[in-house]
């Protein structure tokens, strides 16, 4: 008796030990939600394709005639625009997927079924982190392919320039992915999430300097902008993409790399807590 008993403890014990974590379970959660958005067609190509159009068009409706100039430096449009169409990017693949998937999950009834399993509610946040992270770097890469192949914008040469990239990217998604997950309970319904969650995400890249220089966009406009993440991810890219002189056109007259990390960061942390505090796994009228 005692034998069996020791057995099946063991037995209990090892079972336990191969359990798969959270964070694997996350990742396991990841590939399942990048194999449905593969399967949808329609939506990941526009999602690729949304930054790489929008350059293709205003690099050939400006082009090289109506060059930007700061410092005494002179860049064509296209190169001007990279960097706001690569924070676009970030913030479509991370904030506005995310919001928006989550939301249409909670109406459909997917967040109830998924709840009733052994899922951990992590691993289903980490699942769709993966998935932004995965899309983002996909998106990103065609992107800077297009520009450099397309249109002759020039690359960096130098580590220090891609090690900013890095960490602006990084910092950037993170910030997105988990601004998404909070802002997904705002939405009553699945019907109204596209207007809830497009609907500032668009104004917000006329004011930010993504669409226009920042030299013509209005104080007021880039004051109220710089209390949101898509200003910074995109100046953080401005000083990556575009000449050091660059730095003087902007409004602080810096690239403000210790504000950028400080305002996203801060962002990070925000809506982490709201997102835990406010995360309904069913709809607003199913209790």
């Amino acid at each position: 008796m005692s034998t069996a008993t020791t057995s099946t403890t063991g037995t209990t014990s090892s079972t336990a030990r191969k359990l798969p974590g959270t964070l694997w379970l996350g990742l396991v959660r990841g590939g399942v939600e990048l194999l449905q958005f593969v399967r949808e067609r329609d939506s990941m190509i526009f999602g690729f394709a949304y930054p790489i159009v929008m350059l293709a068009i205003f690099a050939t409706v400006f082009g090289d005639d109506d060059p930007i100039v700061a410092g005494g430096v002179t860049v064509g449009f296209a190169q001007y625009f990279l960097p706001g169409m690569v924070a676009t990017g970030v913030m479509l693949s991370t904030y506005q997927t995310l919001a928006m998937s989550i939301a249409v999950e909670r109406d459909d009834g997917t967040l109830k079924r998924l709840r009733a399993t052994p899922l951990p509610a992590t691993s289903y946040f980490l699942g769709k982190v993966f998935l932004s992270l995965v899309t983002v770097l996909v998106q990103t890469a065609l992107l800077l392919a297009v520009a450099a192949l397309a249109f002759d914008v020039p690359l960096p040469d130098d580590a220090e320039h891609w090690v900013t990239f890095a960490w602006v990217f990084l910092l950037g998604t993170a910030t997105g992915a988990v601004c998404g997950v909070a802002y997904s309970s705002v939405p009553r319904s699945g019907r109204s999430a596209s207007a809830v969650v497009v609907t500032p995400i668009l104004v917000l890249q006329f004011t930010s300097g993504v669409f226009f220089p920042v030299s013509q966009i209005p104080g007021w406009m880039l004051d109220l902008s710089s209390l949101f993440p898509l200003k910074w991810i995109a100046q953080g890219m401005r000083s990556v993409f575009l000449p050091d002189a660059f730095a003087a056109a902007e409004p602080a007259g810096t690239w403000q790399h210790g504000a950028t990390a400080a305002v996203l960061a801060a962002w990070l942390v925000v809506a982490l807590v709201v997102g835990t505090r406010t995360f309904r796994w069913r709809r607003h009228d199913d209790g």
